[in-house]
């Protein structure tokens, strides 16, 4: 295993950001056996598909060359007139040729990593000048892998020639019988083959090395876990520092709804955990509003508001939680609650009304408020 200066392995699995910014500078996952193999796989069907279409252009090509007549002998602008049609014509083919190993180039190159351009990539580095680091990627476990595999690139490619040449013998041996220009037509197919089959022989080393490259990779994007310490740190702020954010937050929160309980129109509690203030607006809002929720401490301090700013205060326990627990400062509450909640402002603006000589003293809340099952806490 790797280790940093501090002594710490690399044990922890690159993160997201890590690979991000190693993409960046160019370091991704690359094959380029794969790419290699791609390419040559790509050249030998191409001459396959047109290598009788180019052949036959270049028979044609040169026959006409060299068939002139006696005016033609002697216009020098000739040459060039047949040259430039013998190239019109053998254009098409090149040009498909080149496109097709072309594309399978390109798809070589990023068919391991992605596509992946940066000029921080693209840029020189002396590092790679130090004969130091060469001399530990020579000789070290990398260096090792690669003179395997160019071993055995040797050897397969040998083997499958030697098989190539056994399988087409015959038919190379009996080229001379054949007529001409059909028995050229004949050695360029079988040279087609011959080479297609040299080319697929590679494609266990690309195998091997696709796998090896992604694991060689995330080896070396692997982190200690300080540097994923580190790194959470930066991404998320330092916990202490986000501690006494979300507290200075809380008491910024906790001082406004602490300003609105003088207007509330009434605090429902739990008696002693829980408070909540409700505000209803008939021609604001269409439900009551909570400005102001708490438990504990901050509870009895909105109740010590309340009774100074002679905000009615009701107990109800179970309306208390449900509120509590499912509705945020300046909502309104849910509409499953509506039923129960008017109950309360009903029985608060009676007491109003009483405690100004108007009507009868009204009868205590009920215990048994109409609170659906699932918002019961």
């Amino acid at each position: 295993m790797a280790e940093n200066e501090a002594g710490q392995e690399k044990t922890e699995e690159p993160t997201a950001k890590k690979k991000q910014q190693s993409a960046k500078k160019g370091q991704i996952a690359r094959s380029r056996e794969l790419s290699t193999t791609l390419v040559l796989i790509a050249s030998a069907g191409a001459l396959i598909l047109l290598g009788k279409s180019i052949a036959s252009v270049l028979y044609r090509m040169t026959e006409r060359m060299f068939t002139l007549s006696r005016d033609e002998t002697y216009d020098p602008n000739h040459m060039f007139q047949a040259m430039g049609n013998m190239l019109d014509e053998i254009a098409g083919p090149i040009a498909l040729y080149m496109a097709m190993v072309t594309a399978a180039g390109i798809y070589g190159s990023i068919a391991l990593g992605g596509y992946n351009f940066t000029w921080q990539g693209a840029a020189p580095k002396g590092s790679k000048l130090n004969p130091i680091s060469g001399l530990k990627r020579m000789f070290g476990i990398n260096g090792l892998v690669e003179l395997l595999k160019a071993l055995a690139k040797f050897i397969i490619v040998a083997a499958s020639t030697y098989l190539a040449l056994v399988f087409f013998s015959d038919e190379a041996l009996h080229l001379d019988m054949e007529l001409y220009p059909l028995n050229i037509m004949h050695a360029l197919e079988l040279l087609g083959w011959a080479f297609l089959i040299i080319c697929c022989s590679l494609l266990p080393i690309a195998a091997f090395d696709v796998p090896y490259q992604s694991y060689k990779h995330n080896e070396e994007m692997k982190m200690t876990q300080q540097e994923v310490k580190d790194e959470r740190k930066n991404a998320e702020g330092n916990p202490e520092v986000k501690s006494r954010i979300r507290k200075l937050q809380f008491q910024a929160a906790a001082r406004r709804m602490m300003q609105e309980v003088p207007q509330a129109d009434v605090v429902v509690t739990n008696p002693t955990h829980f408070s909540v203030a409700l505000k209803y607006d008939q021609n604001g809002t269409r439900a009551p509003v909570l400005v102001a929720k708490g438990s504990d401490e901050l509870a009895m301090h909105i109740r010590k508001i309340a009774n100074a700013h002679e905000v009615p205060i009701v107990a109800s326990p179970m309306l208390a939680r449900a509120i509590f627990y499912t509705t945020e400062p300046e909502h309104e509450v849910p509409e499953k609650l509506f039923m129960a909640v008017a109950q309360v402002l009903a029985y608060v603006y009676q007491l109003k009304n009483w405690r100004k000589g108007r009507g009868k003293r009204p009868k205590p809340v009920s215990k048994n408020l109409p609170i659906p099952p699932e918002l019961r806490y």
